[in-house]
C-alpha cells in the first residue's frame, strides 16, 4: 500500500493545470520507470509464472469481433501475455514506458512493441478489438488518469473492450517504495471508467475462491459504446 503520510484520496486531485504540475508528473514517472528499468530481470523472473488466465478469459470472452483479434497490452512488461495472445492465434501489439521491458517483449515474444509513458500516450484511433491492461494504470497518478482513459478509449474499435486489473483499496495513493501508486474502491474506478465513455460489464476480485479480504486485486472489464 502506499505511505499514507504521502497520499491524498484519489478522487479528490485536482486536475493538471500548469506547466510546474506537468513537470512534478514527469518526476513520478521517471522515477517509477527507474525502478523498472533497474529490476527488469529480476521483475522478469518473479512474474513469469503468474497466471493471469481469469483476466486474459475475461478479456477475450466479452469480445464480439471476429478472430484473429487486434489486441493491445497496455504495460505489456517483459511480453508474457503478448505470448499468450499470439499462441491463441491473435495480433497483439505491446506498449511499456520501460525501456528494458521493450526490448525484453520484443525480444521474447516477436511482437511489435511501443515504447511510450503513460503520462503521454499517443495511441491511434479505433485500431483494437480489446485492451489489456494488466497490473498497469494503478501507476497513473490519479491527476492525469482521465486523459490517459480518454486515449485508451479512442483507440478501441467501437464495441471493443478494456480490461483493468488494478490493487484495490481506499482511493490513496502515493509513494510505495520508489514506485507512485493509486489504489481505488470499485465505486471510484467507475467514476473514472464512466467519465472516459466506458459502460462497465463486469467485475471480480482475485485470486477466486478466496475471502474478500485475501483478494486485493480488482478486475473490471469495459465496453466502448459503438455509435
Amino acid at each position: 500500500m502506499p505511505d499514507r503520510n504521502n497520499s491524498q484520496p484519489a478522487d479528490k486531485a485536482p486536475p493538471v493545470t500548469d506547466d510546474s504540475a506537468r513537470a512534478e508528473l514527469a518526476a513520478l514517472a521517471q522515477l517509477t520507470l527507474a525502478h523498472y528499468q533497474h529490476n527488469a530481470e529480476g521483475f522478469r523472473e518473479g512474474t513469469r509464472d503468474h497466471d493471469v488466465s481469469q483476466n486474459i478469459a475475461a478479456l477475450l470472452r466479452h469480445i464480439q469481433a471476429p478472430a484473429p483479434l487486434q489486441l493491445l497490452d497496455v504495460g505489456c512488461g517483459p511480453g508474457r501475455d503478448l505470448r499468450s495472445f499470439t499462441a491463441l492465434g491473435h495480433v497483439a501489439v505491446g506498449l511499456d514506458g520501460c525501456e528494458r521491458f521493450v526490448e525484453m517483449a520484443r525480444q521474447d515474444s516477436g511482437c511489435e512493441v511501443w515504447l511510450q509513458d503513460f503520462l503521454a500516450l499517443d495511441l491511434p484511433a479505433e485500431r483494437f478489438d480489446g485492451i489489456f491492461a494488466n497490473a498497469a494504470l494503478f501507476h497513473i497518478p490519479s491527476k492525469i488518469l482521465p486523459a490517459a482513459l480518454r486515449q485508451l478509449h479512442q483507440a478501441l474499435k467501437p464495441g471493443g473492450v478494456l480490461l483493468s486489473s488494478n490493487p484495490r483499496g481506499d482511493d490513496q495513493e502515493g509513494w510505495t517504495g520508489d514506485r507512485y501508486a493509486a489504489y481505488y474502491r470499485l465505486e471510484t474506478w467507475r467514476r473514472f471508467m464512466q467519465a472516459a465513455g466506458f459502460v462497465e460489464v463486469e467485475h471480480y476480485y482475485r485470486p477466486a475462491g478466496l475471502p474478500r479480504n485475501q483478494q486485493p486485486w480488482l478486475a473490471s472489464v469495459w465496453r466502448r459504446i459503438p455509435s
